[in-house]
């Protein structure tokens, strides 16, 4: 009998152990069994042959007419060649191999009816006639006492299609997932009786029996069900023990405090506050008054006015004593934020200057690229308490960087950090942790599902704050060359309104490890447009007009230069790569272009989109592309052009994208430990089982009570995805 964690080796011996385990990763018998069908087919209803499409997986019932070997002269071997009829056409059925070798050759003599399945291809032998032909299909020959009912039954059998591997095919696994089950030994189900029940969900045997040796798709079905709701309960143990364990740690308590900065800030605000912003506001405040550290994203879309709900978290820490720092990804998204911080705040972030206010504190920059003296200056602010917040790029996270006392961490467009960084800034507190805010614009597809996997506890902010102004989104396609010529006729229109247009480029240009991944053109391979091959055509283009460059391999202090022109209002056009797509603030900026367009990604358009319309003037983002119409990359952009909502974009990009491992390391979704479980689909399943899950480990934390579900958690929690939640 063979046991979950059996070695495939004893199951299926050494040869067929060695192929699963270095094609597949598959070590044991739960690991085989895991390893669900990617799709699944049936022989298909019984076709014509007279309508016979090239491609198309079909089941014939014909009868043979001909059986014909020959050798072969371009390569060594034989061919059995069957020609079958219905009378409405003929199909030829190849089978390949040694001479005698062929047991089809026994059963298919002239005269014999049978259902043949297979993929449709054509051919053309020398005779010049094309021929369709089915090669090594399924048969099964039909005799006279076989009704029309048995030859359906065999054509509508479940097949499952498993991913196969090199040396490995699918009736291989089959074979092999076969051998497994028949000596498959369970023992108690490690689901609680009670929630099976509850959820009205078979067995686990039965469910592994029914996923890979489906009789019908009911079955199928069922299966489905139970194994969809052990990964969305299993992970959900997982969080709620994970939470559990963040409310035990300590962190200290930062209330509001009556009559400190963030009264007097609230007071000297120029506009009101929106609804939205004022109850995330009373959310944030309340998990800062609280003895655990607060874990929070915070989802605004594009210029819903995240910064200034950050920037009231922050103040309030400082009103408690403590520092709050700001992690952003960029020095120009960390410049962008220190000005306006200490734009927002005037006399308030003055400390000790000439003009400062009373309670002032003092705001520091910390980004890899600054002189020593500046740098030190930044340092001592930091280590001695002086900068009650402090903005800074990766250089936060470096061992030298020390705080008095940091209360809150701030990350800026989180999914630009990883789990390491993020954890190397908490470390950066003694006797606790500090509290964590988590902002981002388009939530990324891990992100999003964190959020409704249940490990974030999650503000919105949806509602615009007033004077914002509309975007519209076109794309400019290849087969519509006047949209092109208008889209550079309307950056001088707008120019010479006053108003200012950035064009955005995929990469810089032909530098050394600046390749992008070509891309076919007119048969030919060329690679994602850069600025440094636009420049010159726009300067053609647009002649007349003042045009800057901005990139990320300037040095920070030209960087910085030309975003404060481009502020100032004394250029018109700023050509950049993405080093803008998060935290630029131009008022006066009406206009985006975004060049190759295809060749980003949803929330990266999204971002892009953002910095214009960000006044009072209306905002106009042209999507340019060579995408051919029909195509996933045109389909993409005509849904971001569709509509500004960065929530139905978030979706867009999960459904593309996949979720990531929600308990591991991989962004992209491409080596999740879910196998079944979709966050598009089975978001009522998720959370019913975190609602189990929650009381559950509310009642047994450490799952005393329910060994079997403790070792389904130890298997799903490696080492490394331990380390991961330990750290996240």
């Amino acid at each position: 009998m063979a046991k979950l964690d059996e070695p495939l080796r004893k199951v299926l011996g050494d040869k067929t152990a060695k192929v699963l385990a270095s094609g597949l990763d598959l070590h044991t018998v739960g690991d085989l069994l895991h390893h669900y069908p990617r799709r699944y087919a049936h022989r298909g209803e019984l076709t014509p042959l007279g309508s016979l499409a090239d491609g198309e997986h079909v089941t014939v019932m014909a009868e043979v007419v001909k059986v014909q070997g020959r050798t072969l002269t371009r390569s060594p071997g034989y061919v059995l060649e069957i020609t079958v009829t219905d009378g409405t056409g003929e199909l030829k059925l190849s089978f390949f191999g040694r001479k005698g070798s062929y047991k089809p050759e026994k059963e298919l003599s002239p005269g014999t009816r049978g259902l043949f399945a297979g993929k449709i291809s054509t051919y053309r032998p020398r005779s010049g006639r094309a021929v369709r032909q089915l090669t090594h299909p399924q048969y099964k020959p039909i005799h006279a006492r076989e009704d029309a009912a048995a030859a359906q039954e065999w054509a509508d059998e479940i097949i499952p299609i498993y991913p196969a591997t090199k040396g490995l095919d699918i009736d291989a696994i089959t074979k092999s997932v076969g051998l497994v089950l028949d000596q498959l030994e369970l023992g108690d189900d490690p689901m609680p009786r009670l929630t099976l029940k509850r959820h009205g969900m078979i067995g686990l045997r039965d469910a592994y029996e029914g996923i890979h040796r489906p009789k019908d798709w009911e079955e199928l079905g069922r299966a489905r069900k139970r194994l969809k709701w052990d990964e969305a309960f299993v992970l959900q143990i997982a969080l709620a023990q994970r939470r559990l364990a963040a409310a035990a740690l300590p962190a200290k308590a930062r209330p509001a405090i009556e009559g400190g900065l963030l009264d007097e800030f609230d007071a000297r605000l120029p506009f009101e506050l929106t609804k939205g912003q004022r109850e995330v506001g009373r959310e944030i405040a309340e998990d800062l008054s609280l003895e655990h550290p607060m874990h929070r994203l915070l989802q605004g879309d594009v210029g819903a006015g995240k910064t200034i709900v950050a920037l009231r978290a922050m103040l309030q820490v400082v009103d408690g004593g403590g520092q709050a720092a700001l992690l952003a990804p960029t020095e120009v998204l960390a410049q962008q934020h220190y000005r306006s911080i200490t734009g927002m705040l005037g006399e308030l972030a003055q400390a000790g200057q000439l003009g400062g206010a009373d309670n002032a504190t003092k705001v520091a920059l910390l980004t890899g690229s600054q002189g020593a003296k500046v740098r030190k200056a930044a340092l001592l602010d930091a280590a001695s308490g002086a900068a009650g917040i402090v903005v800074g790029t990766h250089a936060l996270l470096q061992d030298q960087v020390q705080f008095a006392d940091l209360g809150l961490v701030v990350v800026d467009e989180q999914h630009r950090f990883g789990v390491e960084q993020r954890d190397a800034l908490r470390e950066k507190v003694t006797g606790g942790r500090p509290h964590v805010l988590v902002m981002t614009a388009t939530p990324i597809p891990r992100t999003v599902a964190m959020t409704v996997f249940g490990d974030l506890e999650t503000s919105v902010l949806a509602q615009l704050p007033a004077g914002r102004s509309e975007i519209r989104t076109h794309v400019v396609p290849p087969e519509k060359p006047a949209f092109l010529a208008r889209t550079w006729e309307r950056i001088k229109e707008e120019a010479a309104a006053g108003r200012q247009i950035y064009i955005v480029c995929p990469r810089i240009g032909e530098q050394e490890g600046d390749e992008g991944d070509a891309i076919e053109e007119d048969g030919e391979r060329r690679s994602p447009l850069g600025i440094m091959e636009v420049l010159p055509k726009l300067e053609v283009l647009l002649a007349g007009l003042r045009l800057g460059v901005l990139h990320g391999k300037l040095h920070p202090d030209e960087k910085d230069a030309v975003m404060r022109r481009f502020s100032a209002g004394e250029l018109d056009v700023l050509l950049a790569t993405t080093v803008i797509e998060v935290g630029v603030d131009v008022p006066n900026a009406t206009v985006m272009v975004i060049m190759d367009a295809d060749r980003f990604g949803v929330s990266q358009l999204h971002q892009l989109r953002g910095r214009v319309g960000r006044g009072t003037l209306p905002g106009l983002c042209l999507l340019v592309t060579d995408a051919e119409a029909g195509s996933r990359s045109r389909e993409r952009l005509d849904a971001v052009a569709s509509t500004t909502d960065g929530f139905k974009l978030s979706r867009l990009d999960l459904e593309q994208r996949r979720e990531g491992d929600v308990l591991g390391a991989t962004q992209a979704g491409r080596s999740s430990s879910l196998r079944l479980l979709t966050l598009q689909r089975d978001e009522e399943v998720i959370r019913h089982a975190r609602d189990e899950a929650t009381l559950l480990v509310e009642a047994d934390p450490d799952l005393e009570a329910n060994p079997g579900l403790a070792a389904e958690l130890a298997s799903l929690l490696d080492e490394e995805r331990a380390d991961y939640l330990e750290k996240a």
